[in-house]
């Protein structure tokens, strides 16, 4: 593995946060943010434009978006099922926005009432719309490695979502191993596969730690030349259409690890440390980092 850089995506005061019991509040929330701001990174998902019905925790986020103290270094992104979504994105001036459906049948319609096909449709006008701002829209695909209905996910299946995504409009796809069965084998099979249709630089990997293998499936990733990896500072979040998919990995863990293995991320570790402890303590719940409790 050559000595590189890793663009890491922190999803944490989005879909970390979603998957917490207790909802914080815009203070809370944009404090959080902007200390995650100050660590190097520069990519943060900072909130998602869906029904406040489904998700309550991310019901402020268009007053998030208009507080935060914004670097010029960073990307500020959001969730957005629908063109209503993107539109509240726009108003609330987020730099990109992502858009999300499933490896799965299964999963698809617990998630978001429709088939993979249908999900696919109804993001298009979206994407035109993005498109006409000069928006990017990055995909998400969920349960790649394995569904809590489905069982195990053909590779064909992850490509052939993969692919609509990608010939829809999305410069980037997130791979997501939603309930974290993956092992490296599978996760190295997984990409050499998809790199027969794709460049490297169009995909990124989305790894739960359900099992204790995110780790390693990064490590497998960027293996086979992956160089954009998601996470969440202190590991929060998980999936409330997953049951037993508790956590992403931690960011800093990843950076740690990355930097063990001489690969670049500009990220402060202590800075991004003290974000997570931050958010914990707002949270009253343990720290999911390894590398946060190694720390105290």
């Amino acid at each position: 593995m050559t000595a590189d850089s890793v663009r890491i995506v922190e999803v944490g005061p989005r879909d970390g946060l979603q998957n917490e019991p207790s909802s914080l509040s815009v203070e809370q929330k944009v404090q959080f943010i902007d200390m995650l701001s100050e660590t190097g990174l520069t990519h943060i998902e900072a909130g998602s434009f869906v029904s406040p019905k489904w998700v309550p925790q991310m019901a402020s986020s268009d007053k998030v978006f208009r507080a935060i103290r914004r670097s010029p270094a960073v990307t500020y992104s959001a969730l957005t099922p629908n063109v209503k979504g993107l539109q509240l994105a726009l108003a609330a001036k987020a730099d990109e926005v992502a858009i999300f459906t499933a490896a799965s049948e299964a999963f698809c319609q617990k998630n978001i009432n429709c088939s993979i096909e249908e999900s696919i449709e109804r993001f298009l006008p979206l994407i035109e719309e993005a498109t006409k701002h000069n928006i990017n829209v990055r995909g998400y695909v969920s349960c790649i490695m394995g569904c809590p209905y489905d069982g195990d996910i053909d590779h064909k299946q992850v490509l052939a979502v993969t692919k609509k995504l990608i010939e829809a409009g999305c410069y980037e796809v997130s791979l997501g191993d939603t309930i974290g069965v993956g092992t490296a084998n599978k996760v190295t099979a997984l990409i050499r596969e998809l790199k027969q249709e794709f460049n490297e630089n169009q995909l990124a990997v989305h790894f739960h730690d359900t099992y204790g293998q995110a780790l390693t499936n990064i490590y497998a990733s960027l293996d086979q030349g992956i160089r954009t990896v998601d996470a969440s500072v202190a590991g929060l979040g998980g999936c409330p259409y997953a049951k037993g998919a508790s956590g992403n990995v931690a960011t800093e863990d990843v950076v740690y690890m990355l930097s063990g293995l001489g690969m670049r991320t500009g990220v402060n570790l202590e800075k991004l440390i003290k974000a997570g402890r931050y958010i914990c303590h707002e949270l009253n719940r343990p720290n999911g980092s390894k590398v946060a409790f190694a720390s105290h």
